[in-house]
């Protein structure tokens, strides 16, 4: 009887244990899952708010200028395009399919179309990339503009943080146009 209680307990626990290891097993897939959602709609959030600032130009403001030394409008975006490119480029291992510089430098983006075309590429690429990395990847280092040592993640953060330093940038542009600027996309 004693022996029967001891193997019926024994049972419990390797099940209990067995469960338990189980669980814990799953847990990191959840949190890959979790953390890709949440860069994932961060990234499309952000496309959203981009297209919003572009559709409230014009092909006018697409060229402003305001001072000589300045990026224009268009050139704000398509830096932050080959930026959003080089980051997600870095971060994933994907090819970079446009050469730092190529946008912003050249003289087919001169229309609010051409520019939200480029712009909106970059996010798909982004995006594109972020679920291409795996969540045992985002902890590795890169060498980020062959200068710093960041992880996958950290790197994608700072893409994140570049985009939308550039995008805030084009608000006092518009407001030099006389456009009120897209409402704040916090979430």
């Amino acid at each position: 009887m004693k022996k029967s209680k001891n193997l019926m307990m024994a049972a419990a626990l390797l099940t209990a244990l067995t469960m338990l290891v189980a669980f814990n097993v799953r847990e990191p897939a959840e949190e890959t899952s979790i953390r890709t959602a949440v860069m994932v709609t961060d990234w499309e959030r952000a496309k959203a708010y981009t297209l919003e600032y572009l559709n409230a130009s014009t092909d006018e403001v697409i060229n402003f200028k305001p001072t000589a030394k300045m990026r224009s409008f268009g050139q704000q975006m398509l830096h932050l395009a080959e930026a959003n490119y080089g980051f997600a480029s870095t971060a994933s291992g994907k090819a970079n399919p446009v050469p730092f510089g190529s946008l912003e430098k050249s003289d087919k983006y001169k229309t609010k179309d051409a520019v939200a075309k480029e712009v909106m590429a970059s996010y798909d690429f982004v995006i594109s990339a972020v679920h291409e990395i795996p969540e045992s990847k985002m902890s590795e280092i890169v060498k980020v503009f062959n200068k710093f040592d960041l992880s996958r993640a950290a790197t994608m953060d700072k893409a994140f943080e570049h985009q939308t330093h550039h995008r805030g940038q084009t608000t006092v542009y518009l407001r030099l146009k006389g456009i009120a600027p897209p409402q704040e996309k916090l979430f």
